[in-house]
């Protein structure tokens, strides 16, 4: 295949008047600047409404889209909103602040659904599928209740179904309004897609291996995962002690129950596929590791250290979900299994730059050791901007790691300066669309030369997911000409 490359780029990082990015005009103008500068993919993080902590990856609805993405001028074109009305939610904060998000865009929301024509025939079809229900039905029960599902009145919690429809009958408006936040999140972000692709512009998403206790997801499907009779989970996910933290990640979702998705033939997990397929052209399936083997920690712990590793279902998932369009993020504890399931696969994997020049040669993400089939980053979403991480260095260190990233650029013939942080930083980048790799996927503050004050994310941190971008730092005509010069020079498209 042709080699390609793309940009990662969160939507809620977007350039925006309204405190965070949308899929409003700048998700269009990042999309020309893309077509402009021979970049074929976008790649978003989930594009889920959030939960605790804010996280694309921690959601109440695996199939949701984020309430926080719909663009108010779109709702005015609609006449849902009025051009006053818009007006009040300027804010151009440096980071996004969510909590006057909440308080603000639901307020937006409820407003536009009021005047919204719940008889639209799109939106009859649109209920007609009922692929929202469940989601809409919770999400009222969250404004009722005001606390996790399971700690719900029982009738709620175990799905009384006589109780269920008595509610929607008394809360009738109030399901229909999230439905109708569904309805204007798809068809706003169809719509973006179809502009994108038209471009020649692919959007690559994030799959996440699990799923949130808190949602709609767990609370509908509760013998998909391994939970006791009250419905707590038994165990819960995390990874062992690794590069990110000392006592290892605690992510608490709960464990699928691999037994009980073998017998109905996964279909949990083909549902979830499907619908990423729908949303994005390329499926990332995140810590692809998982399916080979995941850590799994006795519910109550409070790290990950005190966990063991058990049997993923392998390609056993993969055969039923189908390989077309995914690749893996196949970083972490890798081992012969992963290696393995990769191969059997047949799917792509990941390379890193950030982690290719502190070791020795025969690190696997030098550019001697790559291959075609994987996509390469300097960084993802977890990591330290390229800037960021050599600034963070100490001497010794970033000689070393200089060194290394010296006999890189001499390897693939790239005659450039690493004198200081900033060209070895731009060095680094041309090192990612040199490589063998067939896609290169390169963050947008990495392009822009941006340091840690613009990292998207720090695992374990609270208060993460808040980088915003400005139209003044993306759109101008440097970073177009330098854009557009490194898929001229080195072939990508």
């Amino acid at each position: 295949m042709d080699k390609k490359c793309g940009v990662l780029l969160p939507v809620f990082s977007l350039p925006s008047k309204y405190g965070i990015g949308t899929l409003g005009k700048w998700a269009y103008k990042f999309v020309d600047l893309l077509k402009e500068t021979g970049h074929s993919y976008w790649q978003m993080l989930p594009l889920v409404q959030t939960g605790y902590c804010d996280s694309p990856y921690s959601t109440c609805a695996d199939i949701s889209g984020n309430p926080y993405f719909i663009d108010p001028e779109i709702l005015r074109t609609k006449k849902l909103l009025t051009y006053r009305e818009v007006e009040k939610l300027i804010d151009k904060s440096e980071k996004i602040d969510y909590g006057k998000l909440y308080s603000t865009r639901y307020e937006m929301l409820r407003l536009a659904f009021s005047r919204f024509d719940t008889a639209d025939k799109a939106f009859k079809k649109f209920l007609k599928r009922g692929d929202f229900n469940n989601y809409a039905l919770f999400m009222a029960l969250k404004q009722k209740f005001n606390k996790p599902w399971n700690e719900w009145d029982d009738c709620y919690k175990f799905r009384n179904e006589t109780t269920l429809k008595e509610f929607e009958k008394e809360n009738k408006q109030e399901i229909l309004f999230w439905q109708f936040i569904q309805f204007e999140f798809e068809n706003e972000y169809l719509e973006l897609k179809k502009y994108a692709n038209s471009k020649g512009v692919k959007i690559v998403g994030d799959l996440p291996l699990y799923v949130a206790f808190d949602s709609v997801d767990v609370w509908a499907n509760p013998q998909e995962f391994r939970l006791d009779e009250n419905y707590k989970p038994s165990v819960v996910s995390g990874v062992p002690p690794d590069y990110f933290s000392r006592t290892g990640q605690l992510w608490g979702n709960p464990v699928y129950n691999y037994a009980k998705m073998r017998e109905n033939g996964f279909s949990f997990w083909k549902n979830r596929v499907a619908h990423a397929r729908k949303l994005y052209d390329l499926v990332r399936i995140d810590h692809f590791r998982g399916i080979d083997r995941y850590w799994v920690v006795p519910y109550g712990e409070e790290t990950a250290i005190n966990g063991w590793w058990e049997d993923g279902p392998k390609m056993d998932l993969i055969n039923a979900v189908g390989s077309e369009n995914l690749f893996a993020e196949d970083l972490g504890m890798i081992d012969d299994g992963v290696r393995k399931l990769l191969s059997d696969s047949g799917l792509y994997g990941i390379k890193v730059l950030l982690f290719a020049f502190d070791s020795d040669k025969n690190n696997l993400y030098l550019p001697w050791n790559l291959n075609e089939n994987s996509v390469i980053y300097t960084g993802t979403h977890d990591n330290s901007t390229i800037v960021g991480a050599l600034k963070g260095m100490d001497k010794e260190i970033l000689e070393r790691q200089k060194a290394m990233i010296k006999e890189a650029l001499d390897y693939l013939k790239i005659y450039k300066s690493t004198q200081g942080v900033y060209k070895t930083a731009d060095a680094i980048i041309d090192i990612a669309y040199a490589s063998k790799s067939n896609i290169a996927i390169i963050p947008m503050q990495d392009i822009l030369l941006l340091d840690d004050e613009y990292r998207i994310n720090t695992p374990g941190k609270v208060g993460a997911w808040t980088m915003r971008l400005k139209e003044s730092m993306v759109f101008t005509d440097n970073v177009k000409l330098t854009m557009k010069r490194r898929a001229k020079r080195f072939n990508r498209g």
